[in-house]
């Protein structure tokens, strides 16, 4: 029970501390080029993938045409369209593969990662910097960092980026709902049934 209320506290620390570090202009950009866009296709891998998925429900639910890449009925992308990458590290394969084809059509790109100079990022139009897990144990005796009062995080590998860009999105979501005078039984009305 102890090392599970750790770990929640550091997860909501995280997500106070990323609040606060979010650039304005960054996020006010996203929301125009999402609002301005005829379509909208999402990318991630792995759990990044998880997230933009439920994103992309969100999406959908608000009545915007939006896509998964790598789904099977996903339509071809167009220039018009507007391609939301997430990828903590930017530089997973997929992603980067998803928004090099992106680049050569001329869509735009929005990249939300932890690394604003990664190759991910590098082929962005807008880039949302959100941080990961910075904190690597710099001894690697584990009884030498409790004697010393270092502690490993416990919010493993990407789990602070991804619980970050899961709780950054719906908010996006939530700033969507209010510029586009949206009600929530309007969402419910598109909300699965089956």
């Amino acid at each position: 029970m102890r090392e599970t209320q750790r770990a929640l506290s550091e997860i909501l620390e995280h997500l106070q501390v990323s609040s606060k570090k979010l650039r304005s202009e960054q996020v006010d950009g996203f929301i125009d080029a999402l609002l301005g866009a005829k379509r909208v296709f999402v990318v991630g891998a792995g759990r990044s993938g998880l997230v933009v998925r439920a994103f992309a429900m969100r999406l959908m639910h608000l009545g915007i045409d939006v896509h998964v890449i790598g789904e099977t009925i996903t339509p071809a992308l167009r220039d018009d369209d507007f391609l939301v990458a997430l990828s903590g590290s930017g530089k997973t394969s997929f992603a980067v593969s998803a928004a090099k084809i992106a680049k050569r059509i001329g869509t735009k790109i929005a990249v939300i990662t932890s690394y604003p100079r990664s190759t991910l990022a590098k082929l962005a139009d807008h880039i949302i910097t959100l941080p990961g897990r910075t904190k690597i144990a710099a001894m690697e005796s584990y009884l030498d960092r409790q004697i010393v009062g270092e502690y490993e995080s416990l919010a493993p590998m990407g789990t602070l980026f991804e619980v970050t860009a899961l709780v950054f999105l719906d908010s996006v979501v939530a700033s969507l709902i209010v510029k586009l005078g949206r009600k929530e039984e309007e969402l419910r009305a598109r909300h699965a049934t089956i």
